[in-house]
């Protein structure tokens, strides 16, 4: 069971910092680089990335260019408002990939983080009867995670800040 977000320390006091998980881009870099290597140990050879926008994007494309996969596609999953804040499913937004494009292909589902999970069995559960075989690969796994993802970098039950997203959006960004 995941905590309770209200009895947290806020987002910018030093207890919240203690608790996340800093990845740098230099962690990124070798991160993924051990999750392509263990993938390809693994035997599993992806025909296709599906990386789940927004986090997903840096790391299915450096999972493609690690694993020399060229076709990549992209499904953007709506699940988070905020930092603990959550809709009460995740909702795929247009545009939706193709099935019928993915079909008799080993797809290999990328995405930055197994939280609740909830995102990931959505994105595994649309491919399937689809695809040849689907397998999902992400850098963090959290204990509470509805689904256990083929590959995981690390395990984690902090907040992690990425790179990417970390320092938030430019002032004056957003939508109009």
């Amino acid at each position: 069971m995941e905590p309770d977000p209200t009895s947290e320390a806020s987002p910018a006091s030093p207890e919240r910092e203690r608790e996340r998980e800093i990845m740098t881009w230099q962690l990124f870099g070798d991160s993924t680089r051990e999750l392509a290597s263990t993938i390809v140990a693994s035997g599993f050879r992806p025909d296709l990335v599906l990386s789940i926008a927004r986090g997903g994007l840096t790391v299915g494309g450096a999972l493609a260019y690690a694993l020399d996969v060229k076709n990549c596609f992209t499904i953007n999953v709506e699940y988070y408002a905020g930092i603990d804040e959550r809709m009460d499913l995740p909702v795929v937004l247009p545009p939706v990939p193709d099935p019928v494009a993915m079909a008799n292909l080993n797809v290999l589902i990328a995405d930055d983080v197994a939280d609740t999970g909830h995102t990931l069995a959505m994105v595994n559960e649309f491919c399937h009867g689809h695809v040849a075989e689907v397998r999902s690969a992400v850098l963090y796994r959290k204990p509470w995670s509805v689904i256990e993802p083929d590959y995981v970098w690390r395990d984690t039950d902090r907040w992690i800040a990425f790179p990417w997203s970390a320092a938030g959006p430019v002032a004056g960004a957003g939508a109009a």
